[in-house]
């Protein structure tokens, strides 16, 4: 899912809900190594979109909703430490690009090269994780967000051979599960009652309909 706010490569103002207007200035695209080093000395959260600082926005709760229960689901079948939200990763584009997922499932390779990083972004050098899972945010509302779940992430995901990737789509009452197959998604829908089929985890057992009660 997607709660970003572009911040244009020149003087602009992001307008974060309940603060002043924050002037940022970025005459030039960063390089993923000096994103890596950036802080200009508040609490907001970033992305790198096309090299230029993107302003993280607010969550709903029916995705931070969605997105604990998971986590409750998945403590059961791996390590906490294998866990993660709220961390980002490196995906290609014409110019630096980053995304936070809603949640992402580690291999124990991909948790030790993490391990003790000054910032919690999976870089290029460091192994992909085993999963991640977006919750598509307002999709009859936000068409741009609804297709950088669908479209975009999906070739970023793809390109990052990361073997499964989940869209989670309350509006839509769907679950799409994608596993990567000759570096190409193949998908499969889950609705209601149906069972998720996780070819990573395979001892998983939760039903589309579960996953979208935890957000209402």
């Amino acid at each position: 899912m997607d709660r970003s706010c572009l911040i244009t490569p020149f003087f602009n103002h992001a307008f974060l809900s309940k603060g002043k207007p924050m002037t940022i200035s970025t005459k030039q695209r960063m390089t993923l190594e000096e994103y890596l080093s950036y802080d200009d000395g508040t609490d907001v959260r970033y992305q790198l979109r096309d090299g230029v600082l993107v302003a993280m926005g607010a969550e709903s709760d029916t995705n931070v909703s969605i997105a604990m229960f998971l986590i409750s689901i998945f403590l059961q079948i791996v390590p906490y430490s294998l866990l993660r939200r709220g961390t980002e990763i490196a995906v290609s584009g014409n110019y630096a690009e980053t995304r936070y997922p809603d949640l992402m499932v580690l291999t124990p390779d991909a948790q030790v090269a993490l391990s003790g990083q000054k910032r919690s972004l999976i870089t290029f050098e460091m192994p992909a994780p085993a999963l991640v899972i977006e919750v598509v945010s307002n999709s009859e509302q936000d068409k741009k967000s609804r297709a950088r779940d669908y479209q975009d992430k999906r070739a970023e995901y793809a390109g990052r051979e990361i073997p499964e990737y989940w869209i989670i789509d309350p509006t839509a009452a769907v679950v799409l599960v994608l596993s990567l197959v000759d570096g190409q998604y193949q998908e499969q829908a889950f609705t209601g009652n149906d069972l998720l089929s996780s070819p990573t985890f395979p001892t998983l057992t939760l039903t589309a309909q579960t996953v979208f009660a935890a957000g209402e």
